[in-house]
C-alpha cells in the first residue's frame, strides 16, 4: 500500500503522523511510504532518518495526498486539505468530528474512508489510541494550570505546592480517566490538595487505593461541583463521553462563585469542551479571561511537546496501520473489532451513532 505522512499545517502542531521506526516496520513489509519534506523536523526527527527508514520524500502536501491510498496523521484535516482528500481514500487520524460540523460535512463530501483514533475502542471499553495523548495532556493540564495561576499571567498568584507555612493551592480534577488520573497524580506530586470527581465509583476506588492521601475523590454532581469551584485555585476539566460531544459541567453562571484568577484548564475541548465558556485556543494565544476567571482551552495541547507526543502515538497506532496496509480497510475492520470501532465515516455515510446524533445526520450501520 501507497501511506502518505503529511505535515500538520493545525496552529503550532508539531507532531507527526509516524516516526522513522514506524516507517521502517512498513517500508520492510514492501510498503510504499511517502513523508513530506520537513514534516518531523518539529518532532525531532529529520528527512535523513526517514530516508534511511526507507521513505520517500515529496516536496509538497498535495503531492503526499495526490499519491497515497492511505493517509496517516495527528490532527483533523483543515479546511486547506478538505480538497486535497480523494474519494476512498484511508484517512487515519483524530477527527473529533462531535466538535465540528463543518469538518463532518467535508469528509461526508469527500467519500473518503475516515478512521478516527479516538473511537478505535477495546473489549473492555478502554481507548487505545487515545491512552498516551491523555496521559501527555493530563499531566500538561498541571503543568499549564501552575503556569497560568502566577499573577503576571491574571492567574491568582498562588504557588501550586505552597512552601513551609503557606498552604498548597487546591486543584479540582472532573473526570477520574486517564486524564484525570494523570493530572491528579502530578498535582498531587507537587503537593497540591486534590479532589477528583466522577460518577463512576469503580473509577474513584481505583483513585481511593492508589493515590496519595492529599487526593480526595468525590461522587461528581452539580452541587458538589458548585461547592468545590468557590475556593478552588485551579480546575480541569477531564470528561469524555466516547465520540460524543462532552457534557457541560461548569456553566458561565457558576464562574461568578469563583475567586478572581481561578484557571481553568479544559482538556474536553476537542470534544466539545465540559465548560459552557469553553472555546477552543491555541499554543500561540493559549488563554482568555471570562469573569476574571482564566480559560485554558488549546485543542492540540500534546503538540507543544511532540517528541513524546510522536513517539508515544506511534507506538499505539502502528500496529493498526500493518493491519490496514496488509489487508486493506475492509478486511482489517472486519478482522478486528476494535479498528472497527475507528470507521466514522464511509464513503459518505457515518457510521458512528454519536456523531450523527451531534448533529442530526442519518446513521448508517458499517458494512
Amino acid at each position: 500500500m501507497k501511506i502518505g505522512i503529511p505535515i500538520e499545517i493545525k496552529n503550532n502542531e508539531n507532531r507527526v503522523g509516524m516516526t522513522p521506526s514506524g516507517v521502517f516496520e512498513l517500508t520492510k513489509r514492501d510498503h510504499i511510504v511517502y513523508v513530506q519534506k520537513d514534516a518531523g523536523f518539529n518532532s525531532g526527527f529529520p528527512d535523513e532518518e526517514y530516508v534511511s527508514a526507507g521513505a520517500k520524500i515529496l516536496n509538497t502536501i498535495e503531492e503526499v495526498y495526490a499519491s497515497s491510498e492511505m493517509i496517516v496523521k495527528v490532527k483533523e484535516p483543515i479546511e486547506k486539505e478538505y480538497d486535497l482528500i480523494k474519494e476512498d481514500q484511508v484517512v487515519f487520524t483524530y477527527f473529533h468530528f462531535a466538535s465540528s460540523e463543518t469538518l463532518t460535512n467535508a469528509m461526508i463530501a469527500s467519500k473518503a474512508i475516515c478512521i478516527a483514533y479516538e473511537t478505535v475502542e477495546d473489549a473492555d471499553g478502554s481507548l487505545p489510541l487515545l491512552i498516551p495523548m491523555s496521559e501527555v495532556a493530563g499531566r500538561m493540564s498541571i503543568q499549564q494550570g501552575a503556569k497560568y495561576l502566577e499573577k503576571p499571567i491574571q492567574g491568582r498568584g498562588i504557588l501550586l505546592g505552597g512552601i513551609p507555612g503557606v498552604p498548597p493551592a487546591k486543584v479540582l480534577i472532573l473526570g477520574a480517566g486517564v486524564v484525570g488520573i494523570q493530572a491528579a497524580r502530578m498535582a498531587s506530586g507537587l503537593g497540591a490538595n486534590v479532589f477528583i470527581l466522577d460518577i463512576n465509583m469503580k473509577a474513584l476506588r481505583h483513585v481511593s487505593e492508589t493515590m496519595p492521601n492529599n487526593v480526595i475523590s468525590e461522587f461528581s454532581s452539580e452541587y458538589n461541583i458548585r461547592k468545590h469551584i468557590k475556593d478552588s485555585d485551579l480546575i480541569i476539566g477531564g470528561v469524555l463521553i466516547k465520540g460524543a460531544k462532552a457534557p457541560k459541567l461548569i456553566t458561565k453562571d457558576m464562574l461568578k462563585d469563583m475567586r478572581h484568577g481561578t484557571v481553568m484548564v479544559d482538556v474536553a475541548v476537542d470534544q466539545g469542551g465540559c465548560f459552557e465558556t469553553t472555546k477552543p485556543t491555541t499554543h500561540e494565544n493559549p488563554t482568555y479571561i471570562i469573569d476574571e476567571v482564566v480559560h485554558y482551552s488549546v485543542a492540540n495541547m500534546p503538540g507543544a511537546v511532540p517528541y513524546t507526543s510522536t513517539v508515544g502515538l506511534t507506538n499505539v497506532t502502528l500496529p493498526y496501520v500493518i493491519k490496514l496496509a496488509e489487508m486493506g480497510w475492509q478486511k482489517a475492520t472486519k478482522k478486528d473489532k476494535s479498528l472497527a470501532k475507528g470507521l466514522n465515516i464511509v464513503k459518505g455515510k457515518i457510521v458512528y451513532k454519536e456523531i450523527a446524533k451531534a448533529f442530526d445526520l442519518q446513521y448508517d450501520i458499517a458494512q
